[in-house]
């Protein structure tokens, strides 16, 4: 599994011109699911993200999470994190997981998350989206298989 993960002033996620998903401060996370991936790989994950203290307190130094400061969350499945460029210039997706089971493992992490995060939004699994984001930093960290 993998997190891309942008503190963000802003963001949202379109598709077909309609707007999906927007928030105000918070996080985009980008979630590429792992042919190995399962749910205790995903809880893992979430709490870890939850967890986060990448805001910054009243000196200026980032002690505060998500739920410290109220965040909000857009969450969008995206299995090009997977891509292996290391031979050729066109990348394989091999280790990308099986769209169903990439499917289901998002929809369990924008549920799960759903229950601690007061706004959770979220792009539209397999369709071609456009995302705008006011990168706040910008700040962006990535979660990955070594968590």
């Amino acid at each position: 599994m993998k997190f891309v993960i942008q503190r963000v002033n802003r963001a949202k996620v379109t598709v077909e011109e309609e707007t999906v998903g927007e928030i105000r401060q918070g996080f985009l996370v980008l979630i590429g699911v792992g042919e190995n991936d399962d749910f205790p790989i995903a809880d893992k994950f979430i709490r870890k993200m939850l967890g986060l203290r990448i805001f910054e307190d009243e000196n200026g130094k980032t002690n505060l999470s998500l739920k410290d400061v109220d965040g909000q969350l857009l969450l969008i499945s995206q299995f090009t994190l997977y891509a292996d460029c290391k031979k050729g210039n066109r990348p394989s997706f091999m280790h990308a997981g099986d769209p169903k089971q990439a499917r289901q493992l998002y929809e369990y992490i924008v549920k799960e998350c759903k229950k601690t995060v007061s706004v959770v939004e979220q792009g539209v699994f397999g369709a071609h989206m456009h995302v705008e984001l006011e990168n706040d930093g910008p700040f962006t960290i990535l979660l990955d298989e070594a968590i």
